[in-house]
């Protein structure tokens, strides 16, 4: 299984981070040339190396870490996304209204035809997904969703390699939609409001 990171900037470098500490080879991507990622990416770690965005684009499993606004560039850049897994770890900040009231990444999922989409990654700050998962003995969970539930598992096994506890929460517009970002707040403030219609 070979993977990719799409978006060099806070998150994806988190995320590199998190691939890096476990030794595990992931290409990292983006608008920028390669060259001028590859020293940060050396600098992170020799398991991280940077490549084109057609290069990334070859893995099996891409972590998409773009703004929210750039993933229909993104989903152009290759004519077919069959056999791919994208792992979206966008939010949309502010909710742009063309979602139409679906969660994002079931608007994403609409670009990335033929594509196995799992949202993950998305609910931990760029600091917090960069440090060490495992602490005081307990891993940091990470929330995944996917109308596909093949999908769930191969996602479910790189969070478990990476040090993270995945839980599962269904489908997009269900269990996933509570960790959809709305306007600038997302997870524990859905959550609460959640907890709050069910007292």
């Amino acid at each position: 299984m070979s993977y990719a990171i799409v978006g060099f900037g806070k998150i994806g470098q988190a995320l590199a981070h998190a691939f890096a500490r476990r030794n595990i080879n992931v290409t990292v991507a983006s608008r920028r040339p390669p060259e001028e990622l590859a020293p940060q990416a050396r600098a992170i770690g020799p398991t991280v190396v940077a490549k084109s965005l057609q290069d990334a684009l070859g893995a099996d499993t891409i972590l998409l870490a773009v703004p929210f606004g750039e993933h229909g560039e993104v989903a152009k850049a290759l004519p077919r996304w069959e056999g791919k897994t994208v792992i979206d770890a966008t939010n949309a900040f502010p909710e742009p209204e063309e979602l139409d009231g679906l969660p994002s990444s079931a608007f994403v999922a609409k670009v990335y035809t033929g594509a196995k989409l799992v949202k993950g990654f998305n609910h931990l700050v760029a600091a917090t997904l960069a440090t060490d998962p495992i602490v005081e003995g307990g891993h940091r969970v990470v929330f995944l969703s996917s109308d596909d539930e093949d999908a769930i598992a191969p996602v479910a096994a790189l969070a478990k390699r990476l040090g993270f506890a995945p839980v599962k929460l269904g489908k997009l517009n269900e269990g996933g939609a509570l960790v959809h970002a709305r306007g600038r707040t997302w997870g524990p403030l859905i959550f609460q409001d959640l907890f709050k219609k069910e007292q």
